[in-house]
């Protein structure tokens, strides 16, 4: 597991990784524990049950997992069967179903939900493990921010399989019971999925033998954004970028059996990746400058859409264009096929902002999942220059993490903590802890009021979006394993 983990480090240390799509399946570790890792092609999962750890595989025509949410209720079906190299067979079935209940007020939602089929059989030689018995229970509460999703869950299972040991007039009658605790949390966003998950066993066998097994497992989703040089020297562009997208699974079983045997399985699959190439810009008045790179990602990836060949990267960010390029980075509906859907309303949210404007649908979107307000109720003031603690406050609520902060009455770090404004004192702390935005220096103010300019918010912006990605997977991935 180790040298898993370091190598995911490695990855995000060493690139730039800019995105993904929604999971298969947002919750795939919440209803089954077994510590199961598969991509388009195969399923393996550990079995500890004999004594023996036996590793059941599987290809995708052997496995059917299904989901479908209407109505309230979360229905999803298993359909397994799997083999072992020294001919053992697992078949599985099981059909699961939760109610989904929405609270809009504020943002969130549960998912509670039972087994309402189970069987099992796992053969091994002459030996029969048969289920007779299963209990299950899961919850998971999810909370739905602007620029991600983030949920925690618990599952809480026994299972009771019958086996025979010994023939004849020495047959032996046995049950064994695994009682499972098991522990999940996860985020989504455009940019990145990751989910992990902790599960206990405790195996109590008939004759007062038990096992124990711990599981780990994680799920990430991500696109890595690479830079292509041109093979040919004489072409009108140098390079432009590339987006991989890319799937992987880990999963460590360490393990006390009753046998005696004790050790740690490791267990990993790779979906096969695909790659995408970008737009390629072409500003003639970036050259050397320090925020190049991020300006040129943020336009390959449809954040910017500059027509023109000159960025002015000294000039002051518009509070409009700032707010634009937010709303494509939390959503990414920039895709023809993607675009944020029309309102049927006619009344802009903003008396100064026409519906007719370019990318209006990002500025409604903004305000109503409250990442933005006007100076004042009615007026956006869209030409003003966006401040750096409008900026700050912009970012955490994208995030959703204004209850990050302390509780009311407390000093920033900043030697211009009281030119703060009220309004934008938590989200001025919280960027600053989270690396986003930092103060000067030399003279350790934070500038509040100050404008961003065009290069500064490209800079930001190029940050925030690796948090949604890199520091969001470390911690839910990494953070999670290590100290677990």
């Amino acid at each position: 597991m180790r040298k898993h983990l370091f190598k995911i480090m490695l990855v995000v240390l060493a690139v730039f990784v800019i995105g993904a799509t929604t999971p298969e399946n947002a919750s795939a570790a919440s209803l089954e524990t077994t510590g199961a890792v598969k991509n388009e092609y195969t399923y393996e999962e550990a079995v500890f049950i004999t004594g023996t750890p036996i590793i059941f595989k599987g290809t995708s025509k052997d496995i059917k997992i299904t989901q479908k949410e209407s109505k309230g209720k979360l229905t999803e079906t298993h359909n397994v069967k799997l083999t072992a190299s020294n001919g053992a067979t697992l078949t599985r079935n099981i059909a699961y179903e939760s109610d989904v209940v929405n609270y809009d007020t504020i943002g969130q939602k549960t998912s509670n939900g039972v087994v309402k089929k189970y069987t099992e059989k796992i053969v091994v030689g002459k030996t029969t493990y048969t289920l007779v018995d299963y209990q299950f229970s899961q919850g998971t509460v999810t909370d739905n921010r602007a620029a991600s999703d983030y949920y925690s869950g618990n599952v809480i299972s026994r299972k009771t399989y019958a086996y025979q040991t010994g023939t004849g007039k020495n047959t032996v009658q046995n049950t064994v019971t695994i009682e499972t605790d098991s522990r999940h949390a996860g985020y989504e966003n455009f940019w990145g999925a990751t989910e992990t998950q902790i599960t206990e066993a405790v195996y109590n066998f008939s004759d007062g033998k038990t096992s124990h097994v711990k599981n780990r497992l994680s799920t990430s989703k991500s696109r890595v954004l690479n830079y292509e040089e041109n093979l040919g020297s004489l072409g009108s562009f140098d390079g432009g970028y590339a987006v991989v997208s890319e799937k992987d699974v880990i999963s460590e079983y360490t393990y006390d059996l009753a046998s005696g045997q004790k050790g740690t399985l490791d267990l990993d699959k790779e979906y096969m990746p695909t790659i995408e190439r970008l737009i390629i810009p072409k500003f003639r008045d970036l050259s050397k400058h320090y925020a190049k790179d991020a300006i040129e990602k943020l336009y390959s990836l449809g954040i910017y859409s500059d027509a023109s060949n000159f960025f002015s990267p000294n000039t002051p960010m518009k509070r409009i264009d700032f707010t634009i390029a937010i709303g494509k980075a939390v959503d990414l509906r920039v895709m023809e096929e993607t675009k944020p859907k029309k309102s049927t309303s006619t009344t802009s949210i903003f008396k100064d902002v026409k519906r007719t404007v370019k990318d209006y649908a990002y500025i409604e979107s903004a305000y109503k999942k409250g990442i933005i307000k006007g100076v004042t109720p009615e007026y956006f003031k869209p030409n003003n220059q966006i401040t750096r603690a409008q900026a700050a406050t912009i970012f955490v609520r994208a995030l959703g993490l204004e209850n990050k902060a302390p509780d009311p009455g407390y000093v920033t770090k900043f030697k211009d903590d009281a030119q703060i404004p009220s309004y934008s004192k938590d989200g001025i702390y919280i960027v600053n802890e989270l690396g986003l935005m930092t103060g000067d220096p030399v003279t350790g103010r934070f500038n509040p009021n100050q404008p961003l300019t065009r290069a500064q918010a490209s800079v930001v912006l190029e940050r925030f979006l690796n948090y949604l990605e890199s520091d969001l997977k470390q911690n839910y991935r990494d953070d999670i394993l290590f100290f677990n």
